[in-house]
């Protein structure tokens, strides 16, 4: 079989990917992957082709255009229909080159989805975050509001979508790409039991899992409570860091703290602080006792299947529908703000009543159930049989 694959230039669409098509690989199968430069290393790694997509006129890596994409349907239309047309005759001559039998591309890549549409070959979708429906789609908070905005943007996305169907791709409306429907064939990186509204989605959906990777590099625990923080790139709330430094230090708790790209402005750290740059999560995972992150959908799941609740502070919709489906759960607290005192009552609120973590452990036990990668590639060797098979 063989299967060309898109991916948006994010970590956090393209590791979860990774054991898959090395699974594939492995079996014999053929894997194209079409991704960005940053990312060829660890997708040659898997045994996959690489075809790079850089030098094209796609915006997608600015970070303020990605902030907006969430929130306005016809700037999202207009980013989706340019990355397309971009891509359009590099990828429909490797497309006929390479003849796949399948297409698998990210949710949000949404090119993979119209070449699949245009070319018609049978797609796939890989949803590293949650997989939204009508029903899971409330998690997301888009409310009436969201509704007019679009409804008043429609002429200038019906516009963006004539460039689409002037190139031969066969577009109805703008729903029809950005969303899924039950029929869609469609790879899910979560268990059933942890996805929102699980039993409203046909057995197109096949749930395997969070992929996770092993622990690397020994992380020492030096107390009895372990505090893991870490917000990922994008942090509106940037004094959280130095609260949490003011809050928890000269404290019992040992408190390892994972900055990224941001800086903190405290300059006398106490001694059971811990500061750096990058960590290996999963080794600090392995000895946290409760982690204050964004809730984006990897690190959530990490610390889950590590079975460590958590203290929420999300900074984008898709990462407040992560974090409530926690909440609900009975996993983790969600911030109400980030002053020093509420910082350590939420701490002390998950140290003092254990069903938090017992709540973790039972989505971890969920998540060790899921079949992963294996079960993965079953699925797509079954979609293939069946598309194959004119059935």
């Amino acid at each position: 079989m063989k299967i060309a694959w898109f991916c948006i230039p994010a970590h956090g669409h393209t590791n979860p990917t990774l054991g898959i098509v090395k699974e594939m690989t492995k079996a014999g199968h053929e894997v194209f992957y079409f991704s960005f430069e940053q990312f060829r290393e660890k997708i040659e790694a898997t045994g996959a082709v690489f075809i790079s997509c850089d030098g094209y006129d796609i915006d997608i890596e600015d970070k303020d255009a990605a902030d907006r994409v969430g929130k306005d349907m016809a700037f999202a239309t207009k980013m989706l229909v340019r990355s397309t047309l971009a891509l359009d005759d590099m990828v429909a001559e490797k497309v006929n080159e390479i003849k796949p039998d399948l297409i698998v591309s990210d949710s949000v890549a949404h090119w993979g989805k119209l070449i699949a549409m245009k070319h018609g070959i049978p797609y796939v979708s890989s949803t590293t975050t949650f997989a939204f429906n009508q029903y899971s789609s409330r998690y997301m908070n888009q409310g009436i509001g969201q509704l007019f905005k679009m409804l008043f943007s429609m002429p200038a996305i019906n516009r963006e979508l004539n460039k689409l169907r002037e190139k031969g791709y066969p577009v109805k409306n703008i729903l029809e790409i950005v969303s899924n429907d039950n029929n869609t064939n469609t790879i899910v990186y979560t268990s059933k039991e942890f996805q929102p509204c699980s039993e409203t989605f046909s057995d197109k959906y096949c749930f395997i899992g969070p992929s996770i990777r092993p622990v690397e590099s020994e992380m020492k625990k030096t107390a009895e409570k372990t505090i893991y923080i870490s917000m990922g790139t994008v942090v509106k709330n940037r004094e959280i860091y130095d609260n949490c430094i003011k809050a928890l230090g000269n404290t019992d708790y040992q408190v390892i703290i994972s900055l990224g790209d941001n800086r903190i402005t405290e300059e006398n750290i106490p001694g059971n602080i811990e500061i750096y740059d990058y960590v290996d999560q999963m080794a600090v995972l392995s000895v946290a006792d409760v982690f204050l992150t964004h809730c984006g959908m990897n690190s959530t799941s990490e610390a889950l299947y590590y079975e460590v609740p958590l203290v929420m502070f999300p900074q984008t919709p898709e990462q407040g529908a992560v974090a409530k489906r926690v909440e609900e759960t009975g996993a983790g607290v969600m911030l109400t703000s980030t002053k020093e005192k509420d910082l350590l009552s939420a701490f002390e609120t998950v140290f003092s009543d254990t069903s938090y973590r017992k709540n973790a452990q039972k989505i971890s036990q969920g998540f060790k159930k899921c079949g992963g990668a294996k079960e993965a590639r079953e699925y797509l060797e079954k979609v293939y049989s069946s598309e194959h098979s004119g059935k």
